[in-house]
C-alpha cells in the first residue's frame, strides 16, 4: 500500500477542490483480474508494460479533467471531479470496462486479454476523506466480483462491512474461525457421500461476517493463502476423525486461484494429507469456473499434480462464468457443480430446465460427475434424479452445521440405521 499512501494526499487535494464546485466527485478503483498471476508467469516487466498500456486505454475514454493513478500492481485509482450524479459515474465505469475488455492489451508479441472490474464511491455521500473513499470503492469492487458484474457503486445498506485486516489476520492465526460441513447426497447410491467445508467468521465488532464479504477481502490482500491453509487443515482434522471412527466421508474444500501462485502449494496440501492421515482420494478441491480465466495454464499445472496423487477436482458455480468447451477439455476436473441459480429456477422455467439437462449431459460426455447445487425442494430433487444427475446439495438435503457437531452425529450412527436424518434421508 506504499504507492497508494503517496497518492492519497494528491487525491485528497483534488477532492477538496472538487467539493468547491457543483455536483459530486467520484473515486473509482479499477482492478485488472488475473494481472498478478500474469506478472508471476511472464515477469514483472511484462506486468508493468501491460499496466501502462491499460492506463493509456483508460485515459483515452475518460475526460481530460479526470485523474488516473496507478495504485497497486493490478489496480488504478481514478478521480472524477464534478460528476452530475451516480449514473454519470457508472457510465464512466462502463466506458473503462469496455476499453479494457474489448481488445487485448499488447506487449511485444504477446497479447493479454484482461477483464476490468470497477468499484465506485461518491463524495460527499460516501465520505470526504480520500482513504475512506478508496476503501469504500474497494468494497464496491468486491461486491461487483461477488455478484458477477463488471462494476458496482458503494451502497451502505448492502455493500460488505469494512473488514479490519488485522482482525482477520489475527483470527486466522489464532484458529478463531469456524468450519461448517454441508452434506452432498449421491442420487445413485441413495446416501450422503461427501461434505463441503465452509468457513465462517464471527467478530466482536460485527458479529457474523458472511463469507461473501471476508473471502473476497482475503483474496485481494495477502490473507488468502493463510486462510486457505487454515481451511485445509481444519477440514482435514474433522475428516480424519470420521476416518478414525469408521464413518469416512469425502470432504470438498474451496480454493482460490491466488494460492496456485504460491511456491510449493501442491506439496503443502499433500503434506497436510499425510499429517492428518486422510487418503488423497477422499479430498475434493473446488475452484470456480471464473478462476479458469485467471491463469488456465498455472491452474492446470497445479491441479494435475494433485490429480496425479488421487485428489479430485470440481469446477464450482458452473454456468456463471465464461468457460468454453476448450477450457473444459484441458482442465483436469472430475466433477462439474451446476450453479444454484440454474437449479433454483428450473422448476418454474422450462428453458432453464433444459439448460440444466444439457449441463448434466456435457458433464457425463466429458467423463465428469454432475453435481447440482441449491436443491431446495423435493420437486427439484425428483427432476434432477430423472436427468441422471449424480449428486445434489442444498437445504433440502441438509443445512451447513458446525463440523464438530456433524462429525459427532455421524459417529453416533455407527452400527445403527437412523431414519430421516441427513445420513440416510
Amino acid at each position: 500500500m506504499s504507492e497508494l499512501a503517496h497518492l492519497l494526499p494528491a487525491v485528497q487535494a483534488r477532492i477538496d477542490r472538487a467539493r468547491q464546485e457543483p455536483g459530486l466527485c467520484a473515486v473509482l478503483v479499477v482492478r485488472l483480474r488475473g494481472m498478478r498471476e500474469a506478472q508471476l508467469r511472464h515477469g514483472y516487466e511484462f506486468g508493468d508494460e501491460i499496466m501502462l498500456a491499460a492506463r493509456e486505454r483508460i485515459v483515452g475514454v475518460v475526460r481530460h479533467v479526470d485523474l488516473v493513478y496507478l495504485a497497486t500492481d493490478d489496480s488504478f485509482l481514478i478521480v472524477l471531479p464534478t460528476v452530475r450524479n451516480r449514473t454519470h459515474a457508472l457510465l464512466a465505469a462502463t466506458r473503462i470496462v469496455g476499453a479494457i475488455d474489448d481488445t487485448p492489451l499488447v506487449h511485444g508479441d504477446r497479447n493479454w486479454h484482461g477483464r476490468a472490474v470497477v468499484g465506485v464511491a461518491l463524495c460527499p455521500p460516501h465520505g470526504t476523506d480520500a482513504e475512506l473513499l478508496f476503501r469504500r470503492a474497494e468494497l464496491a469492487h468486491d461486491e461487483a466480483v461477488r455478484i458477477g458484474e463488471p462494476f458496482a457503486c458503494y451502497e451502505p445498506e448492502s455493500t460488505p462491512v469494512e473488514i479490519l485486516y488485522g482482525e482477520l489476520r489475527d483470527d486466522i492465526a489464532a484458529n478463531k474461525l469456524d468450519v461448517m460441513f454441508q452434506p452432498l447426497y449421491d442420487l445413485r447410491r441413495g446416501k450422503v457421500v461427501s461434505v463441503e467445508s465452509l468457513a465462517r467468521w464471527k467478530t466482536s465488532a460485527y458479529g457474523e461476517v458472511p463469507p461473501s464479504d471476508f473471502v473476497p477481502f482475503a483474496e485481494r490482500s495477502d490473507l488468502i493463502v493463510p486462510l486457505t491453509r487454515w481451511s485445509l487443515n481444519a477440514s482435514l482434522r474433522h475428516a480424519a476423525a470420521l476416518h478414525r471412527g469408521g464413518r469416512p466421508l469425502d470432504v470438498a474444500v474451496n480454493l482460490s486461484p491466488r494460492v496456485f501462485a504460491e511456491q510449493g502449494f501442491a506439496e503443502q496440501l499433500l503434506g497436510a494429507l499425510d499429517i492428518w492421515g486422510v487418503p488423497a482420494d477422499s479430498v475434493i478441491v473446488e475452484i470456480t469456473e471464473t478462476a479458469l480465466l485467471t491463469d488456465l495454464d498455472m491452474s492446470v499445472r497445479v491441479l494435475r499434480r494433485l490429480r496425479d496423487r488421487g485428489i479430485r477436482v470440481a469446477i464450482d458455480d458452473f454456468g456463471t462464468g465464461y468457460a468454453s468447451f476448450a477450457y473444459l477439455r484441458h482442465f483436469p476436473a472430475t466433477e462439474l457443480k451446476i450453479d444454484r441459480t440454474f437449479v433454483d429456477a428450473m422448476v418454474s422455467d422450462a428453458r432453464t430446465e433444459q439448460v440444466v439437462r444439457a449441463m448434466i449431459e456435457v458433464a457425463h460426455r466429458l467423463g465428469l460427475e454432475a453435481v447440482a447445487e441449491g436443491v431446495e425442494n423435493e420437486e427439484t430433487l425428483k427432476r434432477l434424479e430423472a436427468m441422471n444427475c449424480d449428486m445434489v446439495q442444498g437445504y433440502h438435503i441438509g443445512h451447513p452445521m458446525p463440523a464438530e457437531e456433524f462429525v459427532a452425529q455421524r459417529l453416533a450412527t455407527v452400527g445403527a440405521h437412523p431414519v430421516g436424518d441427513i445420513f440416510s434421508r
